[in-house]
């Protein structure tokens, strides 16, 4: 499909029902996401080093008693803007308590989303997310670099609603460890 064809189909304003639309019908798995200011992202499709780091951390996760209902990989967040909600489909999240069924789940009951950095997302993952998923009031923001170590740098949100760097440390590093210790 030409830029043009896209560009005359596409309406003024994307709402999150248009995001779920296009994330359910691209025949490629990109991913559509958007910020509460109405910039419209399109995330490749993750490749098989993304999917496993991924899959090691809900691993972790579930192993160490996580709930696996608390545990969500690519589910839909609202991230509530001046004027309009954006919608961002983190890596992985984790809830204090299971969500209810929604393509668009509310940051109310979010503890911790996880990102993982894929080639060209570096500043939307250490920039834009970070400063929307801090004014939403997520407690934790962990990005993992897909770096020779996997460095996980681990975020904690401060009193003036921005994320502080608590650690840094390699993903084989932080999978020895307890999530209890970090969450």
């Amino acid at each position: 499909m030409s830029a043009e064809t896209v560009g005359m189909h596409m309406p003024a304003m994307v709402t999150l029902d248009d995001l779920a639309a296009m994330n359910a019908s691209d025949p490629n798995g990109h991913r559509y996401e958007t910020s509460p200011e109405g910039v419209l992202s399109v995330m490749p499709p993750a490749d098989s080093e993304h999917a496993q780091i991924a899959s090691r951390v809900f691993a972790w996760l579930l192993m160490a008693g996580w709930p696996a209902e608390q545990i969500l990989q690519v589910a839909g967040i609202r991230v509530p803007g001046a004027g309009r909600d954006g919608g961002r489909i983190p890596d992985i999240s984790v809830w204090s308590k299971a969500p209810p069924r929604a393509v668009w789940l509310s940051v109310a009951e979010l503890l911790l989303v996880v990102e993982i950095v894929s080639p060209g997302s570096e500043a939307m993952d250490e920039v834009t997310k970070r400063r929307e998923y801090a004014a939403a009031g997520i407690p934790q923001y962990w990005v993992v670099d897909r770096d020779g170590a996997q460095t996980v740098t681990l975020y904690q949100l401060s009193a003036e609603a921005t994320y502080a760097e608590r650690a840094k440390m390699p993903l084989a590093w932080l999978l020895q460890t307890s999530p209890s210790d970090h969450l």
